[in-house]
């Protein structure tokens, strides 16, 4: 009995000592999944936006007085208006262009959003690797060597489909027929009635961009009360409005030049010759071009300078003043001798002639 009974007390003292253990790990662990620095395996990212419902599997914080939200997998989001960020937990961003609907699922490193409407454009590093699932079509985003993934998925108003890779690739399958195609980078097309054989291109269509830094309003300019002007001022006041009234000088036409043109034979060349044949000298032309002025007419009558003539007569004296004293007399000049004029020598001549004739 005794054997028994301490067996007994053994077997409860393990037992106890089993189930304190037990409570010490769930406790630890519940402690450390709830350390918001470390993660756990299903938590997507944060969410933001300015009308967004988020139900479902969440985690809320508050951080510098702001709520936080938290997706996690399972997390059904809504965005009635406007635009909605996620920011992953291994750095990638997810805008989300409303009025859109989706949920979202992850597994270890996969990222599935199931898009019911509305446009998503996702910007991813490296991780997670990311799947989003339409009614007829599944997107997957393929990287190219290490860079990062940038893609497009949304759904127009008609219920079209557009997909735009911006970096790396996206790999459509659809969901019936398995028929699947890839968009290589910098594709833009459009799906319509999930049918992967009706691709077109939709360049311009499902635009998603994040918005644009507001730029803070220009501040106004301070009052300013006014003053009397000084003297200087009102100086160069005036000298501006003088300067203003005085016309401006107009710039002297350029003179005309001629033109000189030079025209030339075309010059030969014979492969085959050994000496190639010089062009004649007399066979270029110089051409001068220039601006022929009008002819100037004048009307009227030219006058030139007087012609001063010679004249035989002396001038005349004044006549001498009255002094009191009686005139004395003057020589008279002497008379020019008339042979020395033309009718002079014209007569001497008639007479030379005349004596030789008698």
């Amino acid at each position: 009995m005794l054997q028994l009974f301490h067996r007994s007390h053994l077997a409860r003292r393990a037992a106890v000592l089993a189930a304190v253990t037990v409570l010490c790990c769930a406790v630890f662990v519940a402690a450390r999944a709830a350390r918001p620095d470390e993660p756990s395996f299903d938590t997507v990212g944060a969410i933001d936006g300015e009308d967004i419902l988020v139900s479902g599997s969440m985690k809320m914080d508050v951080e510098h007085g702001q709520v936080k939200t938290t997706l996690r997998s399972g997390s059904d989001v809504q965005v009635k208006s406007g635009q909605a960020t996620i920011k992953l937990v291994e750095g990638g961003t997810i805008l989300i262009c409303g009025p859109a609907h989706f949920s979202v699922l992850k597994s270890a490193e996969s990222l599935t959003l199931a898009l019911d409407f509305g446009v998503i454009h996702s910007h991813i590093e490296r991780q997670p690797a990311l799947t989003i699932y339409t009614a007829q079509i599944q997107a997957t985003l393929v990287a190219i060597g290490d860079g990062a993934q940038d893609a497009l998925v949304g759904f127009e108003a008609g219920g079209a489909i557009c997909i735009r890779a911006t970096s790396g690739a996206v790999r459509l399958e659809q969901q019936f027929t398995g028929q699947n195609v890839i968009v290589p980078q910098g594709g833009d097309i459009i799906v319509n009635n999930g049918q992967l054989d009706s691709l077109r291109t939709g360049a311009g269509h499902c635009l998603c961009e994040p918005p644009i830094a507001r730029i803070a309003p220009p501040v106004g300019p301070s009052p300013e009360v006014s003053m009397l002007a000084t003297n200087k001022e009102i100086e160069k006041r005036a000298a501006a409005k003088q300067a203003e009234s005085q016309p401006v000088p107009q710039a002297a036409p350029a003179p005309e030049e001629p033109i000189y043109q030079v025209f030339m034979p075309p010059l030969t060349y014979g492969a085959n010759a050994k000496v190639q044949a010089e062009f004649d000298p007399k066979l270029i032309l110089l051409v001068r071009r220039v601006r022929v002025r009008p002819t100037l007419i004048f009307q009227g009558r030219v006058e030139g300078d007087p012609i001063a003539v010679a004249s035989n007569t002396p001038p005349q004296k004044p006549p001498p003043a009255d002094t009191g004293e009686a005139p004395k007399n003057t020589p008279k000049p002497a008379q020019p001798n008339s042979g020395d004029s033309m009718y002079g020598r014209v007569r001497s001549f008639i007479r030379r002639l005349w004596t030789r004739s008698s």
